[in-house]
């Protein structure tokens, strides 16, 4: 066991590929030595950025290649851009951009209704064919919506006498 530091045979599989006759693509692949050369390579031109872009902290800079069709905005973006302040391994990071998520679900909604445009919701969330496919889990999300809006206009009005 003292061994262990250098010598890995006791994990199972360990150096598979090691040996070139037993490697997959074997004798198909000509080795030319480029195989190694991958670890020098040249960082390809930075795409310039022309919005906003959030990128991870842990990241000293972008990647070369990013998406730039919706940049962050509003209250959705607010919260995007404090989820961004930290680790990708904490929940203070994915929490609130699964609300971000959320929010800017709404925010469409309100951008469309100022465009002239009334979202058909229904449609758009499949709710045609959960009606035809799980007719049982329909009425019971709707009953269950119906329950919390009634909930939530009783404490308002409740609130306001």
């Amino acid at each position: 066991m003292e061994n262990t530091t250098k010598d890995y045979t006791h994990i199972k599989g360990w150096g598979i590929d090691a040996d070139p006759e037993n490697e997959p693509t074997y004798p198909m692949k000509k080795y030319t030595g480029d195989d190694h050369n991958r670890l020098n390579w040249i960082r390809p031109v930075q795409q310039p950025p022309s919005v906003e872009i959030l990128h991870s902290n842990e990241r000293p800079n972008l990647s070369a290649v990013f998406g730039t069709p919706v940049p962050p905005s509003g209250i959705s973006g607010a919260i995007r851009r404090y989820a961004f302040k930290y680790s990708e391994g904490s929940y203070g990071h994915w929490l609130p951009l699964i609300l971000a998520d959320k929010i800017n679900v709404i925010e469409g909604l309100i951008d469309d209704v100022k465009q002239g445009h009334i979202p058909n919701i229904f449609a758009e969330k499949g709710l045609k064919s959960e009606w035809k496919y799980n007719r049982k889990a329909f009425v019971q999300k709707a009953f269950i919506g119906a329950l919390i809006t009634t909930a939530v206009v009783a404490i308002v009005l409740k609130k306001k006498k």
